[in-house]
């Protein structure tokens, strides 16, 4: 078997695929340290361990460090990172949180975040023992749906807090109005990002030629803000040791459905996802016609993250429409 992995990254290209790597594990932590380490901390406490057995390191990420906790009450999943406070973190939680109340698919349930005594953050979560593979695709076609369909929101479009997308802020204000929502707090604000970052005005330029027209991919289409994941690639999808699937790290907000496949470029889905996911959450009008743009979304971050690579993916997404739209 091997174990849960989360670590905050949105991109497929870049890292390895999410598998535990083990070391030997260390001796039984002492209970005297407890004031300088608040994970020992909870987990001695509040976790209701009496004794961690060992630490063995998770790896995948390059944005925060993985550990497996082994106690005598069982293993916990912990996060780290040295470098900034808890705000990432936190929203972590309330995704997954919010995912976990909906009782579809199964995600890991968040037990504690907080800060270290000196500078860095923290997350504590449960450990799940992953299986021998990503599971049944129609099985998690028709779990994702369940979720999108159990979890509305009553604030409209956003979430209860800005979280990230892999390491770039992901605004998440709420509005009434998706188009309006996907249009400013998605689409501009990856565009204004690049044209900080690389003086990239003629992707920000034909990209607000897109966002000024989208409204006509989206005639006769019911838009209900529905719980996203957000970031749903083949790294953050994996199985449980009974077969179930598991969905982790995400970038929660409250969106319409059809935007949770913006990573599809990555995820693996085939056609039994997508029929199984169908049958729960009917197929909307439209729908392949607007692919693209919620794939756009995910290229515009990783072109802002990881560089040129993603550019040219981005801008032909971009001309594309606008040639569809006469934009």
């Amino acid at each position: 078997m091997v174990g849960i992995i989360s670590f905050s990254s949105s991109s497929c290209h870049l890292f390895p695929s999410s598998r535990q790597f083990s070391t030997p594990l260390h001796k039984p932590m002492a209970m005297a340290t407890l004031s300088t380490d608040p994970v020992r901390e909870w987990i001695l406490t509040e976790g209701k361990a009496t004794q961690i057995t060992g630490i063995s390191p998770v790896g995948g990420g390059c944005i925060n460090l993985a550990s497996r906790y082994n106690t005598d009450a069982g293993s916990f999943f912990v996060k780290t990172n040295r470098h900034i406070g808890p705000e990432m973190f936190e929203g972590e939680a309330l995704g997954l949180n919010a995912m976990y109340e909906t009782k579809s698919i199964r995600v890991p349930k968040p037990y504690k975040v907080g800060e270290f005594p000196t500078r860095g953050s923290f997350i504590i979560m449960e450990y799940i023992e992953f299986g021998s593979s990503r599971g049944d695709q129609s099985i998690l076609g028709r779990k994702l749906a369940e979720m999108h369909k159990a979890a509305k929101s009553e604030n409209g479009f956003g979430f209860h807090v800005n979280n990230t997308i892999g390491s770039t802020p992901q605004i998440n204000t709420w509005t009434s109005d998706w188009i309006e929502f996907y249009s400013e707090h998605r689409l501009t604000f990856q565009l204004k990002l690049a044209q900080q970052q690389y003086g990239d005005s003629a992707i920000y330029e034909k990209g607000q030629r897109l966002v000024k027209n989208i409204a006509a991919l989206f005639e006769g289409v019911t838009t209900e803000p529905c719980l996203l994941h957000g970031d749903l690639w083949s790294g953050n999808i994996s199985s449980d040791k009974n077969g179930e699937p598991v969905i982790l790290d995400p970038a929660c907000y409250y969106g319409h459905n059809e935007a949770e496949f913006g990573m599809s470029w990555c995820a693996g889905f085939g056609g039994s996802f997508y029929n199984a996911y169908f049958e729960v959450m009917p197929k909307q009008p439209g729908f392949e016609k607007r692919r693209g743009l919620y794939l756009l979304y995910h290229y515009l971050n990783h072109y802002n993250l990881f560089g040129s690579g993603y550019r040219s993916s981005a801008m032909s997404i971009i001309e594309d429409y606008i040639r569809i739209l006469n934009a």
